[in-house]
């Protein structure tokens, strides 16, 4: 019998004890060990509001000089591919990302200049989807499985509709959308049971943790951030954190002569 059977038979025996105790499904996927315990805990903390969080427009922003302070770690990284069940390949060919690094002068060309700062111009920046206002990635899917929510502005994806054709991994200007060329689920350390695993033929990227927000959890990314330089929040509401930030600071954002508008914006 293989693991992950052993797993399945293990994880249904015990829902079955855990109906008759009133244990919760997660706790339940915990004991069973399907569940990772860290990123279990990503954004349960007891701030984290139980109702669903919401904006009319959401938009993250990242201060470039805390990264740099914070020693350019990756566990925004971490946690974000750890709650989505992102795989890890050996090969950079096949990688599947919804959050990386980049060196500033390779995210920001359009900004860098022979007197940047030294400090600055090798700084990792943390990039990721863009949530454009104005996706390109939007109007090139023949099968509308990716679409910007009108509530929020929120780019989504549904991989059921997913055909693989690729259209949106051209049009998107910054990279942010990967396509699964291997299946990816045996290339996942530990699966998440509460979030979907993709197929070969898939494309996937960040969707900004609407799975969370719903739940009224901050993004893994911002939660996992012990900086404090990832920040998401409500770009109509000017007393929100994001529109006094970029009130207050010089920001910046990838490729704005493109015109796609993004909404995650840059601190320096």
């Amino acid at each position: 019998m293989s693991v992950e059977r052993r797993k399945f038979l293990k994880l249904a025996g015990l829902t079955a004890i855990g109906v008759a105790g009133g244990l919760s499904a997660k706790a339940l996927a915990q004991e069973a060990g399907l569940v990772d315990t860290a990123a279990a805990t990503v954004g349960d903390t007891a701030e984290t509001p139980s109702s669903p969080l919401r904006a009319k427009r959401w938009a993250m922003v990242i201060d470039v000089k805390k990264c740099r302070e914070a020693g350019n770690c990756t566990e925004c990284q971490k946690a974000c591919h750890l709650v989505h069940n992102v795989p890890e390949f050996d090969n950079p060919k096949d990688e599947v990302k919804w959050i990386w690094r980049e060196p500033f002068g390779n995210a920001f060309h359009d900004q860098e200049h022979e007197h940047l700062p030294e400090d600055v111009k090798h700084t990792m920046t943390p990039v990721l989807c863009n949530h454009c206002d104005n996706p390109p990635c939007v109007r090139v899917c023949p099968t509308q499985a990716t679409w910007k929510r009108e509530q929020d502005g929120i780019v989504m994806m549904d991989w059921h509709r997913c055909i693989g054709c690729r259209y949106c991994v051209a049009a998107c200007p910054y990279g942010s959308r990967s396509f699964n060329w291997r299946d990816p689920r045996p290339h996942i350390k530990k699966i998440q049971a509460d979030f979907p695993t993709r197929t070969r033929g898939v494309v996937e990227k960040c969707t900004f943790c609407e799975e969370r927000l719903v739940r009224g959890q901050l993004p893994a990314c911002v939660t996992a951030c012990k900086a404090g330089a990832m920040k998401i929040g409500d770009l109509e509401d000017p007393d929100s954190e994001v529109r006094k930030l970029l009130a207050e600071r010089f920001s910046v954002r990838r490729k704005p002569a493109l015109g796609t508008q993004p909404e995650v914006y840059y601190v320096l």
